[in-house]
């Protein structure tokens, strides 16, 4: 029920305008998890890394094929039966990796023959083995060339085997970080499973913010729905009251004039009287003086003015109604349609029941058990991940020292490169013959074989592991990493029918059992990534379709069926009462309209005299200057004194009532002709009013028999706007649903975490490993021919060159 009517007479203007609800924001968690990794200096070998694997492999990811649909279109290797076009496309792909796998092959399992025939060689006296040097002019020459050679080759092999040992202890270094890593995901899904039941609660608990608006509204249907009836009546009402309105005002103003007049009159009247009886004695005594008529005895015509008795008081008869409390009436009675319509709904009763399914909203999805279950997986999840940890670093420890040992070889290796050629380097003396050569010397010849054959031994072993390793790694980069994140995986494992011959989409074939839904994993990672709502990006709709329990009707039939059921009559607002009416009528028969106001004007500017008694009198005095004194001149100048006195104390009076007079009639023609409304330019004051009259019957008609068209319409607009305020509710809680609550980035971060771990962590550190320690072996083979070649210039020979004088 409502809580009580608004106050009679209340401003509709001031109450808040229909509009947008604000429903504030969603509560939302922050999930911690920083789902990327920047690899810092070493980033510059992984780059490196990923620029020869491009190269090795520049074929295009394949996409592979529907498991109905055939091959892919296009592809160069499509034909023959389907499984022959599989292998040739894995051989297509792989033509890179098993190129530089058969080289690293035959490196491994031709260096220990070679080595092996080396030795039995050397045995033999032969492959260098003989003790004996030739003298040649170039030799110091050659051999400095042999030692700049090994020891850029040697130079070549640290940098290799240092890029190996950084990648190893980068491996070792982020294996700690994976706890974090995941630690931090487990957080984030507790935090989304102990946040989302919380944003279900404000959606539901929201809806109070649109009913409590509806109930506003409601409670306040005088002022909005009778001020939207109100501003539609008053734009017909409005003129016609003010045109009676303003005629009430003339009316006062055509009475006021008149009396004006009327009271002019009587004073010029008067003073006509007397004017003519002093010009009268003033003439008789200048004729007697001098026997000559001097004044025009011609009385003035305003003293046959008649008087506006008749029109004045028909006037004082019609204003005695007050034709403007009558209009104000009228006025009120429009204004007060908001009371009345506030009147005439009391006792509906207009929001009971409203909302009683919103409770079902959680109650329909079992939300709270599901979390439930799902917060315990984690936990148990966690926990066995946990269990895992100390096998993860002691295999991790077992592989560090097996990269170390991987590493320790090459450094043998080049220790002896590099001991050999400082030995050999400091010891030699070029005066000394090849059989008189220091033991310095010898000794760095010495290592340099030992360095070479450390290297027969342990380069087949580091070619296999680097040849294994380098299609392990180099597949995990182009088949997982590169395809993750150019989005080609994705393309793969959303492949219609790939995973079961009748799936179009496998993801919603095992959750909806509907493949034919479009959920893809790439439009779940997608729209996770995007941190939006769990229920837009699962489809969840299809176990929990929301938009059935949020149905517009459920909320608001009761209303519009309330609000259509009430009737609102108008027919006891009167414009103007039937007393108005007459008045009207009877100030159009008063006669003002009929006065002749131009042949009065006429007659009062003819002046007070014929003759300009100023002017006689002293044309009369310019006269008697020119006599000679006397009795007569004495005489005349009296009666010209007397004449002036006339003018001074009567005619200037009369001339100013006057002016009063004309100013009064001119009062009275603007009050028939008034700017306001323009009265009778063309027509006259009767059928002005008639017109005024029939503008308010046509506006009382609108009133009081065909408004229900008028109120039916704004009826219908005051139950849209109350109908909106559920549609914003619902749409709000749809929105927020896609998009804010249960927002599944930790979903979205455990893949990117895997990848990171998988790819950044593992797989870049092992391309970075085998890149090092294979560019390292590599170049064992050019270190073993300028070692063996090389220790011939430091090691002691048994037998030399001899030449006679």
């Amino acid at each position: 029920a409502r809580s009580g009517a608004p106050r009679r007479g209340s401003d509709p203007r001031r109450l808040p305008p229909p509009g947008k609800l604000d429903f504030g924001y969603v509560p939302a968690g922050v999930y911690e998890t920083l789902a990327h990794y920047e690899p810092g200096p070493i980033g510059i070998l992984f780059h490196l890394v990923h620029a020869f694997l491009c190269a090795v492999q520049p074929n295009a990811f394949p996409h592979g094929k529907s498991r109905r649909g055939g091959p892919i279109p296009g592809d160069p290797l499509h034909h023959g039966p389907e499984n022959v076009v599989l292998t040739l496309q894995a051989l297509y792909y792989e033509v890179g990796f098993l190129v530089c796998a058969a080289v690293g092959l035959l490196f491994a399992v031709l260096l220990p023959v070679v080595g092996l025939f080396f030795c039995m060689c050397r045995c033999c006296d032969n492959c260098g083995g003989e003790m004996h040097q030739r003298q040649r002019k170039n030799a110091d020459c050659r051999r400095g060339l042999l030692g700049t050679l090994l020891f850029s080759t040697s130079l070549v092999m640290t940098i290799g085997v240092l890029c190996a040992y950084a990648a190893n202890q980068n491996l070792s270094s982020q294996v700690k970080s994976v706890r974090r890593l995941v630690n931090s995901n487990m957080r984030d899904l507790h935090t989304f499973a102990n946040d989302t039941p919380v944003q279900i609660d404000y959606l539901i608990s929201q809806y109070a913010t649109a009913k409590s608006k509806v109930v506003y509204d409601l409670d306040n249907i005088g002022p909005l729905l009778g001020g939207r009836i109100h501003h539609q009546l008053e734009k017909e009402v409005h003129p016609a009251l003010d045109q009676v309105l303003n005629m009430a005002g003339a009316m006062r103003e055509t009475r006021e004039a008149l009396e004006n007049v009327s009271v002019s009159l009587e004073v010029l009247q008067e003073g006509t009287g007397k004017l003519n009886f002093n010009l009268s004695l003033v003439r008789t005594s200048i004729n007697r003086t001098l026997s000559d008529p001097g004044c025009h005895d011609e009385e003035s015509d305003a003293t046959t003015a008649q008087l506006f008795d008749a029109q004045l008081q028909k006037m004082n008869q019609v204003l005695k109604t007050d034709l403007s409390a009558i209009v104000h009436r009228g006025f009120s009675a429009l204004n007060d349609t908001p009371h009345m319509v506030t009147e005439q709904t009391r006792s509906v009763n207009l929001v009971d029941g409203i909302g009683h399914n919103i409770s079902s909203f959680s109650k329909a999805f079992p939300l709270q058990s599901c979390l439930s279950n799902f917060t315990i997986f984690i936990s148990h999840a966690h926990a066995k991940i946990e269990d895992y940890y100390p096998e993860i670093d002691k295999l991790d420890f077992y592989r560090w020292i097996g990269c170390i040992t991987l590493c320790c070889m090459v450094v043998l290796v080049l220790a002896f490169n590099y001991l050999g050629l400082l030995c050999g380097t400091l010891g030699y003396d070029k005066h000394a013959s090849p059989t008189t050569r220091g033991c310095i010397s010898n000794t760095g010849g010495t290592m340099l074989m030992a360095g070479v054959g450390f290297s027969f031994l342990f380069s087949w072993v580091l070619m296999g592991l680097v040849t294994v390793l380098f299609l392990a790694g180099g597949n995990l980069e182009k088949l997982l990493c590169e395809p993750f994140h150019s989005k080609d995986l994705f393309k793969v494992v959303d492949t219609p029918h790939l995973i079961h011959p009748e799936w179009k989409n496998f993801i919603p074939g095992y959750m909806y059992n509907d493949s034919e839904l479009e959920l893809t994993a790439e439009s779940l990672y997608s729209t996770c990534k995007l941190n939006r709502g769990i229920y837009s990006a699962m489809r969840l709709d299809k176990v929990f379709n929301v938009s059935s329990f949020l149905n517009t009707s459920v909320f608001t039939k009761d209303v519009v069926l309330q609000l259509d059921s009430v009737k609102i009559d108008l027919r006891s607002i009167i414009l103007l009462e039937a007393e108005g009416k007459q008045n009207l009528l009877d100030f159009s028969e008063s006669g003002v309209s009929e006065i002749n106001y131009a042949d009065y004007l006429e007659e009062v500017n003819k002046g007070v005299t014929v003759v300009d008694l100023l002017s006689f009198s002293r044309e009369l005095e310019a006269q008697t200057d020119l006599m000679p004194r006397g009795a007569l001149q004495t005489a005349l100048k009296g009666h010209v004194g007397t004449l002036q006195q006339i003018h001074r104390q009567q005619i200037i009076p009369m001339e100013q009532a006057m002016v009063r007079w004309i100013s009064g009639v001119r009062v009275t023609l603007m009050s028939q002709k008034s700017q306001k409304t323009s009265f009778w330019v063309l027509s006259s004051l009767q059928n002005k009013i008639l017109a005024i009259l029939e503008a308010i019957d046509a506006a009382q008609l609108l009133i009081s028999k065909n408004a229900s068209h008028l109120i039916s319409r704004e009826t219908a607009k005051y139950t849209a706007t109350i109908i909106s305020y559920f549609h914003q509710y619902i749409e709000w809680v749809k929105t927020s649903l896609a998009l804010e609550v249960a927002p599944c980035k930790p979903f979205s971060n455990m893949v990117d975490t895997a990848e990171i771990m998988a790819c950044s962590f593992l797989t870049d550190s092992m391309n970075t490993f085998w890149m090092g320690l294979g560019c390292s072996t590599l170049f064992l083979l050019p270190s073993i021919v300028l070692a063996v070649k090389l220790a011939k210039f430091y090691r002691r020979m048994d037998t030399e060159d001899v030449y006679d004088e």
